[in-house]
C-alpha cells in the first residue's frame, strides 16, 4: 500500500503534509501535489494533516487513476520538502467537485 494525492488537492495545495513526511516523497505541480509511490513508506502521517482530505490509500476504490497520475507527475515535477503558503482562494475550492477537469495544470511548481 502507498498513499496518493487526489483531485481534492487541486487549487488548495496545502503543504501541511509535506512538513510531516519523513521521506520527502511529495512533488509540486503548479496547483497540486503528488506523492511518489516508490518513495512513500506507507507511514500515513500525511493523511490526517491534509485539510481537504486529498490524501488517500491506494487501496481505496477508484484510486487507480490517481496512482498512475501520482507516479507520472512525481517523475516530472520538483520535489518539495518544506511547508509553503497555500494559494490565495484555497478555502473556496475546498470540497468543490470536478476540479481535475476544471483546473488541473501539468505545469511544475517551484519545489523547495
Amino acid at each position: 500500500m502507498t498513499y496518493v494525492v487526489t483531485e481534492a488537492c487541486i487549487k488548495c495545495k496545502y503543504t501541511d503534509c509535506v512538513e510531516v513526511c519523513p521521506v520527502d516523497c511529495f512533488y509540486e505541480g503548479e496547483n497540486m501535489l503528488v506523492i511518489h509511490p516508490d518513495e512513500c513508506i506507507d507511514c500515513g502521517v500525511c493523511e490526517p494533516e491534509c485539510p481537504p482530505e486529498a490524501i488517500q490509500p491506494d487501496t481505496d476504490a477508484g484510486m487507480d487513476k490517481w496512482v498512475t497520475m501520482n507516479r507520472d507527475y512525481s517523475e516530472k515535477w520538483p520535489n518539495i520538502t518544506r511547508k509553503i503558503d497555500a494559494p490565495g482562494g484555497a478555502e473556496k475550492h475546498q470540497g468543490e467537485e470536478g476540479k481535475f477537469e476544471k483546473y488541473f495544470s501539468p505545469n511544475p511548481g517551484e519545489g523547495s
